[in-house]
């Protein structure tokens, strides 16, 4: 009787796990834009990284603050730890179930650090991945930037460092969950009601429909 009892429990509790959705795409994709059409329509709580690690900075006598500025100033990425931390602190502090987590896993620490601290907590359902060309990312990042975003990141030379990390570390991620068949790929250089057509289009293919009124 246990034989059958034991796995029907471990099924039972992944499926109350945290169920998760990695937004990624590179610096200025529409990533922030998307993931707030997305929290009202399917009821996703929307984490983002860097959000995250900049009211960490900004919080009064935190001990990763001045380590945390120095790694978005020069377009790095914050130890693994810290990230993961935040997030789960943000999940369990926010009291429900679905959460969309923008910008991350940023790289193979990020990955691997997420598998070893994250995985038995939550329960990834897909990689969101928003593509759209360098020189429109850039252009939406500084009009941004030039609109008052308070980014210290939002300049040119800030830029070129982000999108180094994108294109060696991040992409490889891409890489890694498209081989396991969990990326879904998304045109953002249109409009973001066009773009959201297609991420509603995605998530009603996976079983995830609009929440009632």
């Amino acid at each position: 009787m246990w034989d059958r009892l034991v796995p029907r429990f471990c099924n039972t509790i992944r499926k109350m796990l945290p169920e998760v959705v990695f937004v990624l795409g590179a610096p200025g994709a529409g990533k922030g834009t998307q993931c707030s059409l997305i929290s009202k329509e399917f009821d996703f709580v929307h984490l983002s990284a860097g959000d995250l690690l900049r009211e960490e900075r900004q919080r009064p006598g935190s001990e990763y603050g001045e380590m945390i500025e120095e790694k978005i100033r020069n377009g790095e990425i914050v130890p693994v730890e810290v990230t993961c931390s935040l997030i789960d602190k943000a999940m369990q502090k926010s009291g429900k179930t679905r959460f969309l987590v923008d910008g991350f896993p940023r790289n193979k620490d990020n990955l691997d650090g997420w598998q070893r601290i994250m995985t038995d907590k939550t329960k990834l359902l897909f990689v969101l991945f928003f593509e759209c060309s360098r020189d429109l990312c850039t252009e939406r990042c500084l009009g941004r930037g030039a609109a008052g975003s308070g980014r210290s990141d939002d300049n040119l030379k800030s830029l070129e460092k982000r999108f180094s990390t994108y294109i060696n570390d991040t992409l490889p991620i891409i890489n890694h969950y498209d081989r396991q068949g969990l990326v879904q790929r998304i045109n953002s250089e249109v409009g973001p009601q066009e773009v959201f057509q297609d991420v509603k289009k995605v998530f009603n293919d996976v079983g995830i429909h609009r929440i009632s009124n």
